[in-house]
């Protein structure tokens, strides 16, 4: 088991996230076209089978006595620009700074990678294009991130080459990657794994009306994403998650960049899934925190925000963001949150805060759930035993 978490965890009775790579007109931060030291490696051919890759678990640990576990989320991730030296820090350090320790210390951490991993490839036409070296999947599991979802709008920014590339290195990492697969089976396969003694499966797709999602959507004989446009094909997976997992979290790429408040498709596809038991429906893509709280027995997290931001934003609030971490029972049920607020410094690296800046980043955070329609989630009173 990794280090028990340092970082200071706040307790709320709701949750935000959102935040997702800029596409179209996006956020105010040069594009980068020359590829950070990426592989041009030939791609690696999948297997096609609809199952998730599953490396084995990074972190350990018996059941707790109360038989809950701890989730915890974060936004989304780029090693561009100012961020790309993160592929380089060394030990103690972590790409992700101190608030690693946060991500570490939970028995579950996913995110969202807002890039192509490729050196390959044409740009598309579009604003924004990402990419990195498959090092960065390696180094995001040394900032103890256990599970990364690719379904978003920069996944196949470089076109077909860069698409195999991805894939490529999808097939070979060291922690597992969903949303994006070689074919629609395995692009909405979940990663089911045990954790603590409780199975849970973790599903990703894209809900961002954009030219990946109309171009890069995965068929059953093509390469791409997971689309939650096709809600049909993503409630079906949902289905099919709860049948190998009783906790089941679906991570979304949603939303309108620079809006505070959930969309009215954010909020048809969360009661849909909600509808079918996922335990947590949660994303970023408006890089700006968005509401969050219960929809019935579901916790729904509208927008988590930015995380390791590659430049600057020019919306609103775009800098604040962190971790939020879910105690679950072990049939799928949310029985606390934490929140640990962070502010994404002059290095695009988020810094966990305390005090009276931790306290008005709460109440700011509390406030966002006004427009969601959210009940408050329960607060986690203290950190679950046997960690």
């Amino acid at each position: 088991m990794r280090r028990a978490a340092a970082a200071v965890a706040l307790f709320v009775g709701l949750t935000t996230v959102a935040a997702c790579g800029p596409d179209d007109p996006a956020p105010g931060a040069d594009s980068k076209q020359a590829a950070p030291g990426a592989s041009g490696a030939a791609p690696a051919t999948g297997d096609g089978s609809g199952t998730a890759p599953a490396p084995a678990p990074t972190k350990g640990g018996a059941p707790r006595p109360d038989g809950t576990i701890t989730v915890a989320f974060a936004g989304d991730v780029h090693f561009e620009g100012r961020t790309e030296s993160r592929l380089s820090v060394k030990a103690p350090d972590t790409a992700l700074g101190p608030i690693a320790r946060t991500l570490e210390g939970a028995d579950l951490s996913v995110l969202n990678l807002e890039t192509a991993i490729t050196g390959r490839g044409a740009p598309e036409a579009k604003t924004y294009t990402f990419r990195t070296s498959p090092k960065a999947l390696s180094v995001l599991k040394d900032s103890g991130v256990d599970v990364v979802s690719m379904a978003n709008n920069h996944a196949v920014d470089f076109g077909a080459d860069g698409l195999a590339d991805t894939l490529a290195a999808k097939d070979s990492s060291p922690i597992p990657v969903v949303g994006v697969g070689h074919n629609a089976k395995e692009a909405y396969a979940p990663y089911v794994t045990t954790v603590r003694g409780v199975k849970v499966a973790v599903v990703a797709a894209s809900q961002v009306e954009d030219i990946t999602n109309q171009k890069w959507r995965a068929g059953a004989d093509k390469p791409g994403i997971a689309s939650a446009l096709d809600v049909p094909a993503l409630t079906k997976a949902v289905e099919a998650a709860k049948q190998q997992a009783p906790v089941v979290l679906v991570y979304l790429h949603w939303g309108e960049e620079g809006k505070a408040c959930p969309t009215s498709a954010q909020q048809a596809v969360a009661k849909k899934l909600a509808g079918v038991g996922a335990t947590a429906v949660v994303g970023t893509h408006a890089h700006t925190m968005v509401g969050s709280g219960m929809l019935g027995t579901t916790y729904v997290g509208y927008g988590f925000g930015n995380f390791l931001w590659y430049g600057t934003s020019n919306y609103a609030n775009s800098n604040e963001t962190g971790v939020t971490t879910l105690t679950l029972t072990a049939d799928g049920k949310v029985k606390g949150e934490a929140f640990t607020p962070a502010t994404i410094d002059d290095k695009g690296i988020p810094q966990p805060v305390t005090g009276a800046t931790a306290a008005n980043a709460l109440k700011r955070r509390d406030g966002l759930r006004g427009c969601t329609g959210l009940s408050p989630a329960p607060a986690a009173a203290a950190a679950p035993a046997g960690g």
